[in-house]
């Protein structure tokens, strides 16, 4: 099971947990909606703050890897060379 799942699932889970919590705490209807709205935004608020965490750390491993990538590329095409030069040099040799 992937992280985002199980970090979803414990976000719904603590939302869910919080309304039925509001909602079966007596107190009147308006000061229930006023909770409940304070709560909603604190969640979102979280939510969104671990999604943009969630993105950066993305991000940077992307970087990485394109970087890494790079790297790979670039070792390749130098070998490549190496042996074009010595194919070149060795096929001269032998003429």
């Amino acid at each position: 099971m992937s992280a985002s799942k199980v970090l979803l699932g414990v976000v719904i889970g603590l939302a869910a947990g919080a309304l039925v919590g509001v909602l079966l705490a007596p107190d009147s209807g308006t000061n229930t909606r006023k909770k409940i709205s304070k709560k909603g935004e604190k969640y979102a608020e979280d939510l969104k703050s671990k999604f943009n965490d969630f993105l950066d750390g993305f991000m940077e491993n992307v970087e990485s890897v394109k970087e890494d990538v790079r790297e790979m590329g670039n070792d390749i095409a130098d070998k490549a060379k190496s042996k074009y030069t010595d194919f070149k040099t060795d096929g001269k040799r032998t003429s």
